[in-house]
């Protein structure tokens, strides 16, 4: 059973903490000239300081030591996070190559698979639940580096990252709480308050980024709570849960290595077309194409609730929701139709038309 009043108290404490020690943590950052300069892969005009995932991670902790959780791979957990911080710390600084970055989520994701977390089944539609066997530690261990990568491609514009990671969070959140899954419970409740805390400073304009030691570790721990909790829960489903909360992220990490294989170059190459940069080129502000993945994200983070509560039928109904969506996604960052996009056009003369019917009404 769940103390209510415990949870608000780490959630308080994590938010609290991160706002507070983000400040120091800033000036630390700047103090060892951990900066992110502006490029012509990038849209920031101004030098800003990058290692805000520090502040995010102490936050999230000091909420931790508060609800004093146990948990048999709670050990593994704090070792595998303190790993990615560490990496991404040292990305920050110094630009690690990608094989370096790629062996420290190697290292991490290793040391939970050794311990035992990994996912043990998955249930297919109409076909049932399936036991993994020895397919389930490399199941995981695709499933932790890609996750942990797939957020950190996604962490380009100010306030973007924290605020996807924090919706999805929130939807694993409820579902943790219904199916009394405390860890998981636990995990989302500090983080949720660490990164809306760690958002005063990061949201549009940010005066910290968050860094890949924010993001890598904000995706190591989206990948451990659904390991942890949704590939657990054996309800109808339940593989697709996490990927539909995620839908975001993953989306625009599948596009991307298409797109690099189909131009032959490297996956692990950065560039300028990913989904949030698609969207500012197709006219969008910075500040509303946030507030546009952040309102997919919602929609996303809701469809995935519904589908692990929900029948058969209603399930096949969010999928098709949710294909929907992922279209009308697609159009508003140009990446299908050739740039046009005739959904998302139709949606906005419905608009007009039903703004008029109520202006006439109004007179």
């Amino acid at each position: 059973m769940f103390n209510y009043v415990d949870l608000f108290i780490a959630f308080t404490i994590s938010l609290v903490a991160t706002l507070l020690v983000t400040f120091p943590v800033r000036r630390f950052a700047i103090k060892i000239g951990v900066m992110d300069a502006p490029s012509s892969r990038k849209i920031h005009k101004e030098i800003t300081p990058r290692l805000g995932g520090l502040a995010i991670f102490i936050g999230a902790f000091i909420g931790m030591i508060y609800l004093q959780p146990y948990h048999i791979y709670m050990n593994e957990i704090l070792i595998g996070s303190l790993i990615i911080l560490l990496t991404g710390a040292l990305d920050d600084k110094y630009t690690l190559k990608p094989y370096m970055k790629l062996t420290g989520q190697i290292v991490a994701a290793g040391l939970l698979i050794y311990a035992g977390l990994i996912i043990e089944r998955v249930t297919i539609p109409f076909i049932g639940m399936i036991e993994l066997g020895y397919l389930g530690p490399v199941l995981t261990f695709f499933w932790i580096i890609g996750i942990t990568n797939a957020i950190n491609l996604i962490d380009g514009l100010d306030g973007l990252a924290t605020g996807v990671t924090t919706i999805a969070m929130t939807s694993i959140f409820a579902m943790a709480i219904v199916d009394m899954q405390v860890m998981v419970a636990y995990l989302c409740v500090t983080f949720i308050g660490a990164n809306i805390g760690f958002l005063y400073h990061n949201f549009y304009p940010a005066k910290i980024y968050m860094g890949d030691t924010g993001s890598n570790l904000l995706g190591y721990i989206m990948a451990v709570i659904s390991v942890l909790g949704l590939f657990k829960n054996i309800t109808f489903f339940s593989f697709i849960i996490p990927i539909v909360i995620l839908a975001v992220p993953i989306f625009d990490t599948v596009v991307a290595i298409i797109r690099r294989l189909y131009n032959k170059e490297s996956i692990m190459a950065a560039d300028r077309r990913h989904i949030h940069y698609q969207l500012i080129d197709a006219g969008y502000s910075h500040r509303k194409t946030v507030i546009i993945i952040y309102i997919f994200s919602i929609l996303f983070g809701f469809i995935g609730i519904l589908f692990s509560e929900t029948s058969v039928i209603l399930s096949l109904v969010c999928t098709v929701i949710l294909l929907v969506l992922l279209h009308i996604f697609a159009e508003l960052a140009g990446l299908v139709l050739g740039g046009k996009r005739p959904v998302v056009t139709a949606l906005r003369k419905l608009k007009q038309k039903v703004l008029g019917i109520f202006r006439r009404r109004s007179r």
